[in-house]
C-alpha cells in the first residue's frame, strides 16, 4: 500500500484521511524513503531559505496562548513599535543581499495600522524594480484592500497561519476564530499574493488534527506551508507542555509531505530546539525549505551553519524566483 501512495504523491495526487492515518504507525525507514522520494520528485535537490524580521515586538491583543508577544501573557520579550524605515530597510537588505533568501516582515497584534502599513510599502516600493520585491509579510488579518495595497506596493507573499484544526484551534485562541484565519487567507491569494500558511504542532493537538490541517491547507491551495514546533515559552499557558520528540517532529514533516506532495514544506519556529541533532534529517522526511536566523523572541540557528548543513546534504539553496 506504501508504494502506491507513494507513487501517486510522485504524480502530484496528495494520500487520503485514511491513508494519512495508516502512515502514522510506518516505521521511520519506509516513513522517511518514500517521503524523500516525493520531495526529489517534485523539488529535486533545492532548498528554499527564509528569514524573518520581528518589526513590531509584544503588547499583541490576541489571547493565542503559546505566544511571547500576546498582550495577555506575562513574558519577559523586548517590547518596541514599528521600526523605523530607513532600519527596516536596511534589515531586509542585510538578508537578501546574497540572493539566496527571502525577507519576512513580521508585525505583532491583531493587524498592523494603516499608517504602518504606508511605512511598510514606502520601504519594499522599488526594492524589487520589475519583480516582486524579496519580501513577504506577516500583519494580522488585513483586508481585501490593504492586502492589494501589499500586491501593488511588490510584496511577493503573504503569511498567515491557521495554527491547528478547526476542531482544535478554540484551545489556542478565542479572541480571533479559525474561520477568520482562513479568510484573511482567500482574501490574500484574491489580491494576487502567494501565499504561506501552516501550523504550530506541540499545542497538545492529536494526529487527527494535524492530518485535518494538512487536508485544509490542500483545500486552500497555498503555496508554501510552514511546520512550527512548540516553544514552550515561560510565562504563557503552554509554559508546560511537554515537548515534541525530534522524532514526532521528524514524522509530522513526513506526513505533510505525503498529504502536500507539491508543496513547500518549511521547516521554522523550534527547529533547531525540538530537533536537535536530528536537523539533517529534516530532508529525508520531506522537507524543502527552511526558516533560517532567529525567531521572533527566541534565538534560532546561524545562517552560515544552516548553508553548511545543506551543503552536507548534498542540496543546493535555490534562489529565490
Amino acid at each position: 500500500m506504501l508504494k502506491t501512495i507513494v507513487d501517486q504523491a510522485v504524480r502530484g495526487t496528495g494520500c487520503t484521511k485514511t491513508e494519512a492515518q495508516t502512515l502514522i504507525e510506518l516505521p521511520e525507514g519506509a516513513l522517511f524513503s518514500g517521503a524523500t522520494r516525493i520531495r526529489e520528485a517534485h523539488f529535486g535537490h533545492r532548498v528554499q531559505l527564509c528569514s524573518i524580521i520581528n518589526a513590531k515586538s509584544g503588547k499583541c491583543d490576541m489571547d493565542c496562548r503559546f505566544c511571547s508577544q500576546s498582550g495577555h501573557n506575562s513574558t519577559a520579550i523586548e517590547v518596541y513599535p514599528f521600526i523605523e524605515p530607513a532600519a527596516l530597510k536596511q534589515q531586509i537588505e542585510e538578508i537578501v543581499a546574497d540572493g539566496r533568501r527571502l525577507c519576512g516582515v513580521v508585525t505583532s497584534g491583531g493587524k498592523l495600522s494603516g499608517a504602518e502599513l504606508r511605512e511598510l510599502e514606502s520601504v519594499v516600493q522599488g526594492m524589487g524594480k520589475h519583480a516582486p520585491a524579496p519580501v513577504c509579510a506577516s500583519l494580522g488579518r488585513l483586508e481585501a484592500k490593504e492586502l492589494a495595497r501589499l500586491k501593488a506596493a511588490g510584496i511577493r507573499r503573504f503569511h498567515h497561519n491557521l495554527e491547528s484544526s478547526e476542531n482544535y484551534y478554540p484551545s489556542v485562541c478565542s479572541t480571533q476564530s479559525w474561520r477568520q484565519r482562513c479568510e484573511t487567507v482567500k482574501a490574500a491569494q484574491a489580491a494576487g499574493l502567494s501565499v504561506c500558511s501552516g501550523g504550530l504542532f506541540g499545542l497538545g493537538e492529536g494526529w487527527q488534527d494535524r492530518i485535518d490541517l494538512a487536508l485544509e491547507l490542500r483545500e486552500l491551495g497555498v503555496d508554501s506551508v510552514p511546520i512550527n514546533f512548540l516553544y514552550a515559552h515561560p510565562g504563557t499557558p503552554m509554559a508546560g507542555n511537554e515537548p515534541l520528540s525530534a522524532e514526532e517532529a521528524l514524522r509530522i514533516i513526513a506526513l505533510y509531505r505525503y498529504l502536500l506532495p507539491t508543496t513547500t514544506l518549511r521547516v521554522c519556529g523550534g527547529r533547531s530546539h525540538i530537533l536537535g541533532s536530528r536537523q539533517k534529517e529534516l530532508f529525508a522526511a520531506g522537507a524543502n525549505g527552511l526558516m533560517t536566523g532567529n525567531y521572533l523572541t527566541v534565538a534560532g540557528s546561524q545562517y552560515e551553519a544552516d548553508l553548511e548543513m545543506i551543503a552536507e546534504c548534498g542540496l543546493v539553496v535555490q534562489a529565490p524566483g
